[in-house]
């Protein structure tokens, strides 16, 4: 009987440290779960777990839904849609890409083949959503509705084709962490030519001025005409300093660059040099309750910062509520949207950074 006691203790003790540590999880992002644990974390049974049930939200074409913390509850609602029409599924918000960097650790340290495959169906995704232009939606399949048009714009919006556009090179260049997979050279192949024509869609999305030179992209363009397209209410086409930061840092790591990337580059760097917004600050917090604030103070010597949206024909910045009209300051705005949406951004002191060294490297 003692010995039935011990055991029966050791397990109860387990699983209390069980349940705190998943506590302790739960306090961290899903990207933070994901992508940032130590590496040996990935074989615990609190990582198993996690896992579990990560497996049920995949859609049986492979892509996953997004904004869902997978360490936290299950939403059996979202299930359900997944399976029944796999609608929901999407890159945006870093949905897919991150499942497949958390499927990724979990093999890499488990050897478990349904992780593998699991992250091979999702990579079937990615190929089959890809438009013949080289550009990806932001839901596949397409979400159905007037509200929810532009899921089917190819989508730069916070980072969704960038994120993809890393991961297939990843796979086609032998970069870590993908080469647990042990990639064969046609598979290798196939990753680069969606690499590519994803590239070749960035170049035949960019926006030309009045005057016709080379600027920056909206963060949708429409997949028929490629031209700039509005999301929301509130997101109108636009030139975007936001997105753009991080397609234009794309580009630079192009290897061997054409000339159409080069130009492609220097048109970008220009546009950001040329609208960056100096001498201000852009204050947005949260107070107890959770509720964002948003606003600007002058700030002499800040670091500067871009608009989310500059208009299309006068290339001034431009700020808009849920009913969609253009105002020329954010305190024009309603308090909801002014503190709820990311209105400025300094992603554009990056590109301009790295660009002297780029330029040396293309020029030689």
């Amino acid at each position: 009987m003692k010995k039935y006691l011990f055991i029966f203790s050791c397990l109860l003790f387990t699983w209390a440290v069980s349940a705190q540590s998943m506590k302790e999880l739960e306090k961290l992002s899903w990207k933070e779960i994901a992508t940032k644990m130590p590496a040996e974390w990935y074989s615990t049974p609190e990582a198993k777990a996690i896992a579990e049930k990560l497996l049920l939200y995949q859609s049986d074409l492979g892509g996953f839904p997004k904004n869902i913390d997978f360490h936290k509850e299950i939403r059996q609602d979202v299930i359900d849609q997944l399976k029944e029409s796999g609608i929901g599924t999407t890159i945006d918000n870093n949905a897919t890409t991150t499942e497949m960097k958390f499927l990724t650790n979990m093999y890499a340290q488990t050897g478990e083949q349904r992780y593998r495959d699991a992250f091979f169906k999702a990579l079937d995704y990615i190929y089959l959503s890809q438009y013949e232009n080289g550009g990806w939606p932001q839901f596949y399949p397409m979400r159905k509705g007037k509200s929810t048009a532009y899921s089917g714009d190819i989508t730069y919006n916070d980072g969704a084709m960038v994120n993809v556009l890393k991961m297939l090179y990843a796979i086609s260049d032998d970069d870590r962490p993908y080469t647990i997979f042990d990639f064969t050279p046609e598979q290798k192949e196939k990753a680069l030519q969606a690499y590519r024509r994803g590239i070749q869609c960035i170049l035949d999305t960019q926006i030309r001025n009045k005057k016709g030179e080379l600027t920056v992209w909206c963060a949708q363009h429409d997949p028929q005409t490629l031209l700039p397209a509005k999301a929301r209410a509130y997101e109108l086409a636009s030139y975007s300093g936001n997105e753009s930061a991080d397609i234009v840092l794309l580009l630079m790591k192009v290897e061997e660059p054409s000339d159409a990337v080069i130009a492609a580059v220097k048109g970008a760097v220009k546009w950001f040099d040329e609208h960056k917004i100096c001498d201000i600050a852009y204050i947005r917090k949260k107070d107890k309750q959770g509720k964002w604030s948003a606003h600007i103070e002058t700030r002499k010597g800040a670091k500067p910062l871009w608009a989310r949206f500059y208009d299309l024909e006068t290339e001034q910045p431009f700020f808009c509520d849920r009913d969609g009209i253009k105002r020329a300051t954010l305190a024009e705005v309603g308090e909801e949207r002014r503190g709820g949406y990311a209105w400025y951004d300094d992603g554009g002191n990056k590109v301009l950074a790295e660009y002297p060294a780029w330029l040396e490297k293309v020029s030689k």
